[in-house]
């Protein structure tokens, strides 16, 4: 696969599993079960490891766009004999509305082929392979439904013309012309289920996804009115395609083994629940969405991470809360661009990452008026994390980029543990008659001072990645963003000053030196800091900028090549949606407090957060 085809892709969702689908019409990613499941299309990691794709028999262009409000994608084919659409959707259960959409998701993919001028001659090829491409299915037609079964899979393929199979791969050839269509529907099941899977036709899947979606976005449509609207709208979306309904987690990425640089070795899955990225994502959410569904998410949380021991917290989980995601290879598959390993789980899981801490609390902060009344378990949970923020800031650990060598003092990791007790303290009681107050305000208090001698670089003229290092990290533009200090605070101006001449080119910014590629979140964080401190103008350029870099469906990966604008790692990344919508809040403060500056009456429009939650 050529490396800059990550972008490429478009992006389906059903609150259970995704689909990557490209610019060409071939369905290179699907795990039917659920996000981490295993695969039975995985084009992206190995040709051979299985695809789906329906597309003109000759040479072709392409437009496509998302069904506003919606992750339905409509891709319109254009030939020198006439035009074509493919509407592709993955099903939500009939009815669902609002926020029970992808509760009861049936496993389910339609595809809608519709002539739209002239005649296209068109290809289907359709090529299911099994546990990551390892298992070749027996393919049989059963009265024009084509089952493929082996192990504990089983796929159902019904359309509107005959398809012929040979040695697990299924073909056929027709022909599109104006105000035709031809419907094609796959289903999944265990192999040893009751029966095969239900199989809805395409047109009513579409018709209903199309419903059901544009109903979640309906409900929180006024919910944001702040700049760039239609951008954070749209990475709600996504972020909300990204969650795993049944429990309420939300992943990382929708993939795995998509390398952060073409042919190299870090190629990590991503489709797991890091409570890093699932706090992020409230925060995003509560600017760009509504937040009704706050106590059911720290739910989650609270019932995943379980009682707290002086042992490294939990930092991510499967979709539903398991522990062990202990990563292993998949040497049988070449990997995207020949990048190898490919794997499957993620030995992450057992580090300590100390800035967790303070992303989960200063989520809890932002949106404890949602929390009231607090559960018991989320009241302990919080409670417990403030405890360990005292012990854990001591200590060295893996740091939010998840070193994979020597732990070490980060000081994006230190500055988290302050805002874990910064947020406890200011919860005080609220967070259960045990609470020490006073032990917790004396260590933030220890740390604030720690990281202001230790964290400061006097020769360079800005924070480093640790302590007493000369080494920059991008991750210490999180200060400002949680209160740690001000960004206009002469040590933070020097510090975003040269870590944006050090590590950003073209406008993105890299998260070390050496770093292969511009890494999205963190630019979107150089934004901030900019707007921040009032420098809006510039703050505004960049976020242009950035957004402009987005796929032609408004979709991000983790990282972006400066050079070629390629996207890199896995697809789409939860963590550059988030960048994207807390960077547009904040500008957007920033906008309406400069001109409002001669008018002190005038409000902070709704949505944009204000300085509701904000550090004082």
């Amino acid at each position: 696969m050529d490396s800059g085809r990550i972008g490429e892709h478009g992006f389906l969702a059903n609150g259970r599993s995704a689909v990557l689908v490209d610019r060409a019409g071939s369905v290179n990613w699907w795990c039917p079960q659920r996000f981490d499941g295993p695969s039975v299309f995985a084009r992206l990691l190995d040709d051979d490891a299985g695809h789906w794709s329906i597309r003109p028999a000759g040479h072709f262009t392409t437009e496509r766009s998302y069904v506003e409000g919606t992750l339905v994608l409509r891709t319109v084919f254009a030939t020198g004999h006439g035009r074509m659409a493919l509407t592709d959707a993955l099903a939500l259960e009939p009815g669902a509305r609002g926020h029970d959409i992808g509760l009861r998701s049936p496993h389910v993919l339609a595809r809608f082929v519709e002539g739209l001028a002239g005649e296209v001659p068109v290809r289907l090829h359709y090529r299911p392979r099994f546990e990551y491409g390892r298992v070749t299915a027996y393919l049989n037609d059963h009265n024009g439904i084509i089952d493929a079964s082996a192990g504990a899979c089983r796929l159902s393929l019904r359309g509107d013309v005959p398809l012929s199979c040979h040695q697990g791969d299924a073909t056929a050839n027709f022909t599109v012309r104006a105000g035709e269509t031809y419907r094609f529907t796959l289903g999944h099941a265990p192999t040893y289920d009751s029966g095969p899977p239900a199989l809805p036709d395409a047109d009513q899947v579409i018709t209903n996804a199309v419903a059901g979606w544009r109903s979640w976005a309906d409900l929180h449509h006024d919910q944001y009115d702040g700049l760039f609207g239609d951008q954070v709208r749209h990475s709600a979306i996504v972020l909300q395609g990204m969650t795993y309904q049944p429990s309420g987690a939300i992943i990382a990425a929708a993939t795995t083994s998509l390398p952060e640089q073409p042919g190299g070795a870090r190629n990590y899955d991503y489709r797991f629940v890091w409570l890093r990225d699932f706090s992020l994502t409230l925060q995003a959410l509560w600017r760009a969405a509504c937040p009704d569904e706050v106590d059911r998410h720290f739910a989650w949380v609270a019932h995943a991470t379980g009682r707290i021991s002086d042992a490294p917290v939990p930092i991510m989980y499967g979709v539903q809360g398991e522990r062990d995601l202990t990563e292993h290879h998949l040497d049988h598959l070449t990997g995207y661009a020949h990048s190898q390993p490919v794997t499957v789980g993620n030995d992450a899981w057992k580090q300590r990452q100390s800035d967790v801490l303070g992303e989960v609390l200063d989520a809890a902060w932002l949106m404890r008026h949602y929390l009231d009344p607090m559960t018991p378990d989320v009241r302990q949970l919080l409670h417990d994390l403030a405890d360990q923020a005292v012990l854990d800031w001591h200590r060295p650990d893996s740091g939010m980029w998840e070193s994979r060598d020597t732990e070490r003092h980060y000081v994006s990791s230190k500055v988290q543990c302050w805002t874990a007790l910064d947020r406890a303290v200011r919860f005080g009681r609220r967070l259960g008659d045990q609470s020490d107050v006073a032990r917790w305000a004396a260590a933030r208090d220890d740390i604030r001072n720690a990281v202001l001698t230790r964290g400061w670089n006097d020769r360079l003229g800005t924070f480093t990645g640790a302590f007493d290092s000369d080494h920059l990290d991008a991750s210490v533009l999180i200060m400002p963003l949680v209160g740690f200090l001000p960004a206009d605070d002469p040590r933070m101006r020097s510090t975003v000053r040269v870590v944006e001449r050090e590590l950003s080119h073209k406008g993105l910014l890299r998260r070390w030196d050496g770093d292969p590629a511009g890494f999205v979140i963190c630019s979107f964080w150089l934004v901030t800091c900019l707007a921040l401190a009032g420098e809006v103008e510039r703050a505004e350029r960049l976020f242009r900028q950035l957004a402009g870099r987005a796929n032609d469906l408004g979709l991000f990966a983790e990282q972006i090549d400066p050079a070629t604008g390629a996207h890199l790692g896995n697809f789409p990344q939860a963590f550059s949606h988030i960048g994207l919508i807390n960077a547009a809040g904040r500008l957007s403060e920033a906008v309406y407090r400069r001109d409002a500056a001669d008018k002190p009456r005038h409000p902070v429009p709704a949505g944009t957060g204000g300085t509701e939650g904000a550090p004082r």
